[in-house]
């Protein structure tokens, strides 16, 4: 008996799609048969095999017979047309020369065929015309009514598509199996399209709480995925967790549990899950090879397993860009080089010692070595970064193509709206050109073109597109300027920018990834790099050291920035201070903070408090609005230091 499983298969479906082609073209039950007779076994690639001609016409006469009753006719209302019986003395119709009785009629198990299976199919042959009719006729199985709405999604018929699918779910859910699952996700797309947020949240409620078990499965990873578009990995986690629940086994699931953990960036444990999911699998006989090949790959890559399961889906621009990327990982590294910039201060922040001074100045409180805290110091010697003459000749040529400048101060992006997605010439001007990946002006032009990408916040585009952007720019930088190299690149200097822009958007990428020590060490290094910390990175780096422990490595930092403005450095150095049994001198520290910045104690040792009214971004520091944020970013940390906020409290009341 033919079967679903045998209908699975590339070359079955393409023997089933000619079939109902044909019967559309030519609804005739012999010229139909003469048709399969004379195709269908070179379609099914039995021509020179091990069955002679006989055997191979006499299977095409069943194979066409089975398709033949099982496929909807337009002529007969979209009804079956079975074949009428041959007689059993008549010569049958394979050409053997025997009688039918004798030949294809005496064999026990005539091949059958799913009339759902080939509806499937009618309904991408269908003419518009042709589906009105077979709609007004009823004869659609309901379940196959998502592959219609599906069709006028893609021709922009959200509306229509919405109206024949809500009736599905009008009445009782309790007789909707698993087959109406599609129909949720379809109809949550239009009404997607149609802006009717409130009513998708209501439909995708009433399945949770009415719908078969299946449809429940169904509705809760519709949900986590809203969840995880909005980011709010919470909500999503929850629902991801009773998707489970109604559905242990449900293929779906496993596919959204791999998304879940890969949009947080928790790769290694996505991989794990990936392993548990092919494991569970076996043991239930489940043998799709779609979600085994996603499974089997997410085990090896997640972000490569999604964008290779949704290819069809992205934008194609990004294809090509991933693809430009991957040629260009192997090309060596530029040789840049360092000119001196003829500067007499290093423009240090008011009151600021030298980030990496000598090893032999004093320091305050003279009780720390910083070779001990693996800081290395060394006095100012600005330089600016030299491309190699022949990447500059690429960079001229570049911002030929390229449609805008640089973004201003240390922004990521320009403040002005940019479009450079929709018709994107720079990339086939960069497919042109791989020695492009040598210039770090390009990278960051890259880099901040990926920022704006109406998708950008898609883990895979960081992991996949913008992560080795960043990394090749931080090898072509270490190779000039090692951990050890006795110059810096200013930010004053705007050509060392670029190189310093993406070393905070690795440090940014790191965060988002989920890897703080990488993240600390990308910071220590963009502050040797440009001592004035012009992107504020300082207040980072301590709320790192102080959550890690480090708190002899906080000091040393505090010390550089002596009166810093930053409530994270103020405070760091009370707190670090304090934990290390320091706390006469925490206490005389505390006096300069409060004095500085006096509302971080009043929000820092109160258990609840409202949330300030936000005050410009020039606001003086000082104000309720900078204590609220201190507050949120390090109020955990303190309250974990046994007796540290009644202490602050004392202190301060």
């Amino acid at each position: 008996m033919l079967d679903h499983d045998m209908a699975d298969t590339e070359r079955f479906e393409e023997v089933i799609q000619r079939s109902v082609r044909q019967i559309l073209l030519a609804p005739d039950p012999d010229s139909f048969l003469d048709w399969a007779r004379a195709h269908l076994p070179e379609m099914l690639g039995l021509s020179g095999g091990d069955l002679d001609e006989v055997e191979r016409r006499r299977l095409a006469n069943l194979l066409g017979t089975a398709i033949w009753n099982a496929t909807p006719q337009p002529s007969y209302a979209f009804q079956t047309r079975l074949m009428t019986p041959h007689p059993p003395e008549e010569p049958c119709s394979c050409g053997s020369g025997s009688p039918y009785g004798e030949c294809c009629g005496a064999i026990d198990e005539v091949p059958e065929l799913s009339s759902d299976l080939v509806w499937e199919i009618l309904l991408d042959e269908l003419p518009e015309h042709g589906l009105r009719e077979a709609l007004d006729l009823h004869a659609v199985p309901e379940p196959l009514l998502a592959r219609i709405a599906d069709r006028w999604l893609t021709q922009d018929r959200p509306k229509r598509a919405a109206a024949l699918l809500e009736p599905l779910f009008a009445g009782s859910l309790e007789d909707l199996d698993g087959e109406f699952e599609p129909s949720i996700d379809i109809l949550c797309d239009a009404y997607d399209r149609l802006g009717h947020r409130r009513k998708k949240e209501t439909f995708l409620a009433r399945i949770c709480a009415e719908g078969s078990r299946p449809l429940q499965a169904a509705a809760w990873q519709r949900r986590c995925t809203m969840a995880i578009d909005d980011g709010d990995f919470a909500t999503a986690d929850a629902a991801f967790t009773d998707a489970l629940r109604s559905d242990p086994d449900n293929p779906g699931t496993a596919i959204l549990e791999i998304t879940l953990l890969a949009a947080q960036h928790k790769d290694w444990i996505a991989r794990e899950r990936a392993r548990f999911w092919l494991f569970r699998f076996r043991q239930v006989g489940f043998t799709h090879p779609g979600v085994l090949d996603f499974l089997n790959h997410a085990v090896e890559d997640p972000q490569q397993a999604l964008v290779d399961s949704h290819s069809d889906a992205l934008d194609p621009v990004l294809l090509d860009l991933h693809d430009w990327i991957t040629l260009i990982q192997a090309r060596p590294l530029p040789d840049y080089r360092l000119e001196p910039l003829n500067i007499h201060a290093p423009g240090w922040l008011p009151g600021q010692l030298a980030l990496f001074d000598d090893l032999d100045a004093p320091v305050p409180d003279g009780a720390d070595d910083d070779r001990e805290l693996g800081l290395s110091r060394y006095g100012p010697n600005p330089t600016r970064l030299r491309a190699p003459a022949a990447v500059r000749q690429l960079e001229t040529e570049w911002k030929a193509v390229f449609p805008w400048a640089k973004p201003d101060s240390t922004r990521l992006v320009p403040e002005e709206d940019v479009d450079l997605w929709s018709t994107p010439d720079w990339l086939d001007h960069l497919q042109a050109n791989p020695a492009l990946a040598d210039s770090l002006e390009v990278l960051d032009d890259l880099a901040t073109a990926l920022y704006l990408h109406p998708e950008s916040a898609l883990p895979w585009i960081s992991h996949l597109l913008l992560r080795p952007l960043l990394e090749r720019a931080r090898s072509i930088l270490d190779q000039v300027l090692p951990e050890d190299a006795p110059q810096h690149i200013p930010w004053s200097a705007p050509p060392n920018r670029p190189a310093l822009r993406l070393i905070f958007r690795q440090y940014l990428c790191q965060i988002d990834e989920d890897e703080p020590n990488g993240a600390a060490r990308t910071l220590e290094s963009l502050l040797r790099l440009n001592p004035r910390d012009n992107h504020g990175v300082r207040a980072e780096l301590m709320n790192h050291y102080l959550r890690d422990g480090q708190d002899e490595l906080a000091l040393a930092l505090a010390r550089r920035f002596p009166n810093d403005g930053l409530a994270d450095l103020a405070y760091g150095e009370v707190l670090a201070l304090y934990r290390l049994g320091r706390q006469d001198r925490a206490r005389l520290v505390l006096t300069t903070a409060v004095n500085r910045l006096p509302r971080i104690p009043h929000y820092l040792t109160r258990k609840r408090i409202k949330r300030p009214r936000f005050a410009p971004p020039d606001t003086i520091p000082g104000g309720d609005d900078q204590a609220w944020m201190y507050r949120e970013a390090m109020r955990d940390v303190w309250a974990a230091e046994p007796g540290i906020l009644a202490w602050l409290r004392r202190l301060t009341a």
